[in-house]
Protein backbone atom coordinates (compact mmCIF):
# COMPACT_ATOMS: atom_id res chain seq x y z
CA UNK A 1 0.00 0.00 0.00
CA UNK A 2 3.12 2.51 0.90
CA UNK A 3 3.57 4.77 3.31
CA UNK A 4 0.62 7.56 2.71
CA UNK A 5 -1.70 4.63 1.46
CA UNK A 6 -0.92 2.73 4.69
CA UNK A 7 -1.20 6.12 6.89
CA UNK A 8 -4.53 7.85 4.94
CA UNK A 9 -6.33 4.38 5.87
CA UNK A 10 -6.42 5.77 9.35
CA UNK A 11 -9.18 8.28 8.23
CA UNK A 12 -11.72 5.07 8.00
CA UNK A 13 -11.47 5.52 11.87
CA UNK A 14 -14.15 7.68 12.84
CA UNK A 15 -11.43 9.87 14.29
CA UNK A 16 -7.95 10.66 13.93
CA UNK A 17 -5.51 11.46 16.68
CA UNK A 18 -2.77 14.48 17.32
CA UNK A 19 -0.27 12.14 17.17
CA UNK A 20 -2.17 10.81 13.48
CA UNK A 21 -1.78 14.42 12.14
CA UNK A 22 2.10 14.52 12.79
CA UNK A 23 3.07 12.08 10.99
CA UNK A 24 1.37 12.94 8.07
CA UNK A 25 3.10 16.77 8.84
CA UNK A 26 6.62 15.06 8.64
CA UNK A 27 5.60 13.06 5.41
CA UNK A 28 4.63 15.86 3.44
CA UNK A 29 7.44 18.43 5.12
CA UNK A 30 10.33 15.00 3.84
CA UNK A 31 8.39 15.03 0.40
CA UNK A 32 10.05 19.02 -0.73
CA UNK A 33 6.38 20.54 -0.28
CA UNK A 34 7.34 23.33 1.88
CA UNK A 35 5.73 24.09 5.09
CA UNK A 36 3.22 26.45 3.54
CA UNK A 37 1.67 23.85 1.64
CA UNK A 38 2.21 21.25 4.23
CA UNK A 39 0.14 23.24 6.31
CA UNK A 40 -3.04 23.93 3.50
CA UNK A 41 -3.33 19.94 3.17
CA UNK A 42 -3.13 19.31 6.95
CA UNK A 43 -6.42 21.79 7.28
CA UNK A 44 -7.87 19.73 4.30
CA UNK A 45 -7.34 16.69 6.57
CA UNK A 46 -9.06 18.47 9.15
CA UNK A 47 -11.80 19.32 7.78
CA UNK A 48 -12.85 16.81 5.84
CA UNK A 49 -15.04 13.77 6.16
CA UNK A 50 -13.07 10.26 6.22
CA UNK A 51 -15.14 9.32 3.19
CA UNK A 52 -14.33 12.48 1.41
CA UNK A 53 -10.93 13.03 1.91
CA UNK A 54 -9.77 10.74 -1.09
CA UNK A 55 -11.96 12.38 -3.50
CA UNK A 56 -11.01 15.61 -2.51
CA UNK A 57 -7.12 15.00 -2.88
CA UNK A 58 -8.19 13.32 -6.57
CA UNK A 59 -10.10 16.81 -7.26
CA UNK A 60 -7.26 18.32 -6.43
CA UNK A 61 -5.04 16.54 -8.52
CA UNK A 62 -7.28 17.28 -11.73
CA UNK A 63 -7.41 21.06 -10.91
CA UNK A 64 -4.07 21.15 -10.49
CA UNK A 65 -2.71 19.01 -13.67
CA UNK A 66 -5.83 20.58 -16.05
CA UNK A 67 -5.14 24.72 -15.45
CA UNK A 68 -2.10 25.56 -17.31
CA UNK A 69 -1.48 25.39 -20.85
CA UNK A 70 1.75 23.13 -20.98
CA UNK A 71 1.68 22.12 -24.45
CA UNK A 72 4.89 24.05 -26.49
CA UNK A 73 4.00 27.86 -28.35
CA UNK A 74 4.00 26.72 -32.03
CA UNK A 75 4.23 29.80 -33.84
CA UNK A 76 2.92 30.31 -37.47
CA UNK A 77 3.38 27.37 -40.16
CA UNK A 78 6.78 26.80 -41.47
CA UNK A 79 8.41 29.46 -38.79
CA UNK A 80 11.06 28.56 -36.41
CA UNK A 81 10.58 27.34 -33.02
CA UNK A 82 13.37 28.58 -31.01
CA UNK A 83 13.84 27.17 -27.35
CA UNK A 84 16.19 28.66 -24.45
CA UNK A 85 17.26 25.70 -22.18
CA UNK A 86 18.35 27.62 -19.28
CA UNK A 87 19.13 26.44 -15.65
CA UNK A 88 22.25 26.05 -12.95
CA UNK A 89 24.97 23.27 -12.98
CA UNK A 90 24.00 19.78 -12.42
CA UNK A 91 20.33 19.93 -12.92
CA UNK A 92 20.91 18.18 -16.09
CA UNK A 93 20.24 20.97 -18.74
CA UNK A 94 22.36 19.34 -21.41
CA UNK A 95 20.68 16.00 -21.56
CA UNK A 96 17.65 17.54 -21.17
CA UNK A 97 18.22 20.06 -24.66
CA UNK A 98 19.32 16.34 -26.36
CA UNK A 99 16.09 14.65 -24.81
CA UNK A 100 13.81 17.11 -25.97
CA UNK A 101 15.83 16.85 -29.16
CA UNK A 102 15.10 13.31 -29.76
CA UNK A 103 11.68 13.87 -28.24
CA UNK A 104 10.59 16.62 -31.10
CA UNK A 105 12.27 14.61 -34.06
CA UNK A 106 10.29 11.75 -33.25
CA UNK A 107 7.31 13.70 -33.82
CA UNK A 108 8.48 14.87 -37.30
CA UNK A 109 10.33 18.31 -36.57
CA UNK A 110 13.75 19.29 -38.18
CA UNK A 111 15.71 19.93 -35.13
CA UNK A 112 19.20 21.74 -35.20
CA UNK A 113 20.76 22.44 -31.59
CA UNK A 114 23.10 25.24 -30.37
CA UNK A 115 26.14 24.46 -28.06
CA UNK A 116 26.19 27.75 -26.64
CA UNK A 117 27.54 26.79 -22.77
CA UNK A 118 30.94 27.55 -24.25
CA UNK A 119 32.77 28.08 -20.81
CA UNK A 120 32.68 24.38 -20.42
CA UNK A 121 34.42 22.15 -22.73
CA UNK A 122 32.67 18.87 -20.84
CA UNK A 123 29.01 20.37 -22.08
CA UNK A 124 30.04 21.09 -25.78
CA UNK A 125 31.68 17.41 -26.10
CA UNK A 126 28.50 16.10 -24.05
CA UNK A 127 25.83 18.10 -26.08
CA UNK A 128 27.90 16.80 -29.15
CA UNK A 129 27.49 13.02 -28.55
CA UNK A 130 23.82 13.10 -27.63
CA UNK A 131 23.55 14.67 -31.08
CA UNK A 132 25.47 12.48 -33.35
CA UNK A 133 23.96 9.36 -31.23
CA UNK A 134 20.49 11.09 -32.53
CA UNK A 135 21.80 12.14 -35.82
CA UNK A 136 20.65 15.79 -34.96
CA UNK A 137 22.81 18.44 -36.17
CA UNK A 138 24.61 20.38 -33.65
CA UNK A 139 26.65 24.40 -34.37
CA UNK A 140 29.31 24.91 -31.67
CA UNK A 141 32.05 27.60 -31.00
CA UNK A 142 35.76 26.80 -29.84
CA UNK A 143 36.22 27.05 -26.27
CA UNK A 144 35.18 30.23 -24.11
CA UNK A 145 33.76 31.63 -27.36
CA UNK A 146 31.35 34.03 -27.43
CA UNK A 147 27.98 32.24 -26.05
CA UNK A 148 25.84 34.63 -28.32
CA UNK A 149 27.43 34.55 -31.22
CA UNK A 150 27.25 30.61 -31.55
CA UNK A 151 23.68 31.13 -30.93
CA UNK A 152 23.20 33.55 -33.63
CA UNK A 153 25.22 31.15 -36.19
CA UNK A 154 22.81 28.26 -34.79
CA UNK A 155 19.82 30.86 -35.21
CA UNK A 156 20.90 31.83 -39.18
CA UNK A 157 21.72 28.12 -40.03
CA UNK A 158 18.58 27.05 -38.54
CA UNK A 159 16.33 29.67 -40.69
CA UNK A 160 18.77 29.21 -43.96
CA UNK A 161 18.75 24.84 -43.69
CA UNK A 162 14.80 24.82 -43.08
CA UNK A 163 14.79 24.00 -39.47
CA UNK A 164 11.41 23.83 -37.93
CA UNK A 165 12.86 23.24 -34.32
CA UNK A 166 16.45 25.12 -32.60
CA UNK A 167 17.05 24.34 -29.41
CA UNK A 168 20.31 26.41 -27.59
CA UNK A 169 21.83 25.17 -24.61
CA UNK A 170 23.13 27.89 -22.32
CA UNK A 171 25.76 27.85 -19.58
CA UNK A 172 25.07 26.31 -16.36
CA UNK A 173 24.37 30.04 -14.90
CA UNK A 174 24.62 30.01 -11.02
CA UNK A 175 21.29 32.23 -9.85
CA UNK A 176 24.05 33.99 -8.02
CA UNK A 177 26.12 35.32 -10.77
CA UNK A 178 24.98 38.38 -12.50
CA UNK A 179 27.57 38.53 -15.23
CA UNK A 180 26.25 35.29 -16.40
CA UNK A 181 22.84 36.05 -16.53
CA UNK A 182 23.38 39.30 -18.21
CA UNK A 183 25.41 36.69 -20.96
CA UNK A 184 21.64 35.24 -21.30
CA UNK A 185 20.05 38.02 -21.92
CA UNK A 186 22.42 38.99 -24.38
CA UNK A 187 21.89 35.47 -26.10
CA UNK A 188 18.27 36.53 -26.19
CA UNK A 189 18.39 40.24 -28.04
CA UNK A 190 21.26 38.34 -30.31
CA UNK A 191 19.31 35.29 -31.37
CA UNK A 192 15.82 37.73 -31.98
CA UNK A 193 17.65 39.66 -34.63
CA UNK A 194 17.12 36.39 -36.60
CA UNK A 195 13.81 34.72 -35.46
CA UNK A 196 11.63 35.27 -31.97
CA UNK A 197 12.63 33.08 -29.31
CA UNK A 198 9.32 31.16 -28.39
CA UNK A 199 9.96 29.52 -25.32
CA UNK A 200 12.81 29.39 -22.61
CA UNK A 201 12.64 26.76 -20.33
CA UNK A 202 14.13 26.70 -16.91
CA UNK A 203 15.46 22.91 -16.23
CA UNK A 204 14.48 21.58 -12.45
CA UNK A 205 16.53 19.08 -10.27
CA UNK A 206 13.53 17.46 -8.74
CA UNK A 207 15.61 16.46 -5.76
CA UNK A 208 16.96 19.74 -4.88
CA UNK A 209 14.72 21.22 -1.94
CA UNK A 210 13.40 24.37 -1.30
CA UNK A 211 16.18 26.07 -3.20
CA UNK A 212 14.63 25.42 -6.50
CA UNK A 213 12.34 28.19 -5.68
CA UNK A 214 15.10 30.70 -5.30
CA UNK A 215 16.57 29.41 -8.32
CA UNK A 216 13.77 29.58 -10.40
CA UNK A 217 12.86 32.98 -9.34
CA UNK A 218 16.29 34.71 -10.16
CA UNK A 219 16.01 33.33 -13.50
CA UNK A 220 12.91 34.31 -14.02
CA UNK A 221 13.50 38.01 -13.07
CA UNK A 222 15.90 38.07 -16.01
CA UNK A 223 13.97 35.88 -18.61
CA UNK A 224 10.80 35.49 -19.45
CA UNK A 225 10.31 31.96 -18.67
CA UNK A 226 7.87 29.99 -19.95
CA UNK A 227 7.82 26.84 -19.20
CA UNK A 228 9.77 23.95 -16.15
CA UNK A 229 11.67 20.92 -17.00
CA UNK A 230 11.78 18.73 -13.97
CA UNK A 231 14.62 16.96 -14.18
CA UNK A 232 15.71 13.07 -12.13
CA UNK A 233 11.89 12.02 -11.10
CA UNK A 234 12.18 8.64 -10.77
CA UNK A 235 11.21 5.85 -7.80
CA UNK A 236 13.49 7.86 -5.12
CA UNK A 237 12.46 11.64 -6.07
CA UNK A 238 10.55 13.73 -3.48
CA UNK A 239 9.72 15.62 -6.19
CA UNK A 240 7.04 18.48 -4.21
CA UNK A 241 9.51 21.23 -4.69
CA UNK A 242 8.28 21.24 -8.88
CA UNK A 243 4.61 21.93 -8.02
CA UNK A 244 5.36 24.32 -5.22
CA UNK A 245 7.82 26.14 -7.93
CA UNK A 246 5.16 25.71 -10.35
CA UNK A 247 2.35 27.77 -8.07
CA UNK A 248 4.70 29.79 -6.39
CA UNK A 249 5.62 31.98 -9.66
CA UNK A 250 2.89 31.14 -11.92
CA UNK A 251 5.37 29.36 -14.70
CA UNK A 252 3.73 25.98 -15.77
CA UNK A 253 5.96 22.41 -16.15
CA UNK A 254 5.96 21.34 -19.36
CA UNK A 255 7.96 18.01 -19.38
CA UNK A 256 9.18 15.63 -16.56
CA UNK A 257 12.67 13.59 -16.73
CA UNK A 258 12.17 10.27 -15.47
CA UNK A 259 15.63 8.61 -16.61
CA UNK A 260 18.98 8.66 -18.00
CA UNK A 261 17.55 6.97 -21.71
CA UNK A 262 17.36 9.23 -24.35
CA UNK A 263 14.25 8.63 -24.49
CA UNK A 264 13.27 9.25 -20.98
CA UNK A 265 11.44 12.55 -21.85
CA UNK A 266 8.10 13.24 -21.37
CA UNK A 267 5.55 15.85 -21.81
CA UNK A 268 3.84 16.80 -18.55
CA UNK A 269 -0.03 16.08 -19.36
CA UNK A 270 0.67 13.03 -20.77
CA UNK A 271 2.57 11.98 -17.90
CA UNK A 272 -0.46 12.87 -15.16
CA UNK A 273 -3.09 11.73 -17.44
CA UNK A 274 -1.01 8.55 -17.25
CA UNK A 275 -1.08 8.39 -13.50
CA UNK A 276 -4.25 9.57 -13.20
CA UNK A 277 -5.85 6.25 -15.70
CA UNK A 278 -4.06 4.38 -12.94
CA UNK A 279 -5.65 6.00 -9.91
CA UNK A 280 -9.13 5.96 -11.21
CA UNK A 281 -10.46 3.07 -10.15
CA UNK A 282 -8.93 3.44 -6.20
CA UNK A 283 -11.84 3.86 -3.40
CA UNK A 284 -8.67 5.16 -1.76
CA UNK A 285 -5.26 6.60 -3.28
CA UNK A 286 -3.15 3.72 -2.39
CA UNK A 287 -0.12 3.92 -4.85
CA UNK A 288 -1.27 7.24 -5.62
CA UNK A 289 -0.17 8.63 -2.53
CA UNK A 290 3.18 6.54 -2.16
CA UNK A 291 6.19 7.95 -2.03
CA UNK A 292 7.69 8.27 -4.87
CA UNK A 293 5.05 8.26 -7.12
CA UNK A 294 5.29 10.95 -9.40
CA UNK A 295 1.97 12.40 -9.65
CA UNK A 296 1.79 12.30 -5.79
CA UNK A 297 4.72 13.61 -4.74
CA UNK A 298 4.36 16.52 -7.16
CA UNK A 299 0.20 16.83 -7.07
CA UNK A 300 0.49 17.55 -2.97
CA UNK A 301 2.15 20.25 -3.38
CA UNK A 302 -0.73 21.95 -5.09
CA UNK A 303 -2.39 22.86 -1.60
CA UNK A 304 -1.76 26.28 -1.61
CA UNK A 305 -2.72 29.80 -1.32
CA UNK A 306 -5.10 31.19 -4.11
Amino acid sequence: MGLFGSFLSRFSRSSVSVEDIEEFRSLLISSDIGPRYTDELLELVKKSKPEELSEKIKNQILASLTEKERTLARPQAHTLMTILIVGVNGTGKTTSAAKLAQLLKNSGEKVILAAADTFRAAAVDQLKTWADRISIPVVTGAVNADPASVAFDAASRAKAEGCTVLIIDTAGRLHTKSNLMDELSKIRRVVEKVTPITETLFVLDGTTGQNGITQARTFSESTNLTGIIVTKVDGSTKGGIALATERELGIPIKFIGTGESINDLSPFDAEGESLLRRSANLEFPSNLLEPGSRLMTLALSTRRVS
